[in-house]
């Protein structure tokens, strides 16, 4: 049995705690043994978008002493916390030879969810209802971290399913992080567009790797007095008939 450590990062941690469970259970199922290191806080992506780097680099720091020491692929449900630890802890520690050594060794073993199960497990079907679906790639995950078609492989694959094509889909929601506080009229605009093309697409659940994304859609639909459709992709797989 392969184990892998989780990371479960900062929106998932207080917002969405059942995502982190569907993922062990999706994990689980596949044979995985699945370990949670504690003392995991954020990987410093906020910090270090607002330009604190300083700041991002404590917080990297206490990420690497904290997962560092384990063994195994570290999987997380975020494209873009992956990202944040498998391209821009480099950055970080560009001029401090030790910090850096240990980032790329565990930027090495950064695995986003989907990316894991397909790539590394060789994974087909990995659970799943019948549902009419759409797919939103978000930003960081197909163009920072460069993961592109697992989720879908995955939706595909669910029997019963229909996989809905999301117009425009490779358009941001508007989010982006600090973005969407510093630029608040403009990200209104792009999550109303992808919004529109949720509707438009006639599924009535909309699949994303990134439970930021999931935030942003899914409370400009509160806002509008509409049922929220948008779902992590873990809380999806995680449902299924076989048990």
């Amino acid at each position: 049995m392969s184990t892998v450590q989780l990371f479960v990062t900062c929106l998932i941690d207080h917002l969405y705690p059942h995502i982190a469970d569907d993922v062990v259970t999706v994990l689980e199922r596949q044979g995985v043994r699945v370990q949670v290191p504690p003392g995991q806080t954020c990987c410093g992506q906020p910090a270090f978008n607002g330009g604190f780097w300083n700041e991002a680099q404590a917080m990297a720091r206490h990420f690497l002493d904290v997962f560092a020491p384990t063994e195994g692929p570290i999987v997380t449900p975020s494209g873009s916390c992956a990202a944040m630890v498998v391209h821009h802890y480099s950055q970080l520690f560009a001029e401090d030879a030790y910090n850096l050594q240990r980032a790329q060794a565990v930027a090495a073993r950064v695995r986003e969810f989907s990316q894991f199960l397909v790539d590394d497990l060789g994974v087909e079907y990995a659970g799943g209802m019948p549902g009419r679906y759409t797919y939103h790639p978000s930003c960081h995950l197909t163009r920072d971290l460069g993961v592109r078609g697992k989720a879908e492989a995955l939706l595909n694959a669910i029997p019963g399913a229909e996989r809905l094509p999301l117009p425009e889909a490779t358009s941001c929601c508007g989010f982006g992080g600090l973005f969407a506080v510093k630029m608040p009229e403009i990200s209104t605009a792009m999550m109303q567009n992808k919004l529109r093309a949720i509707a438009s697409s006639g599924a009535d659940v909309c699949v994303t790797c990134d439970s930021s994304c999931m935030t942003h859609l899914n409370g400009g639909l509160i806002a509008q007095d509409k049922a929220p459709v948008v779902r992590h992709l873990a809380e999806v797989l995680a449902q299924t008939n076989e048990e």
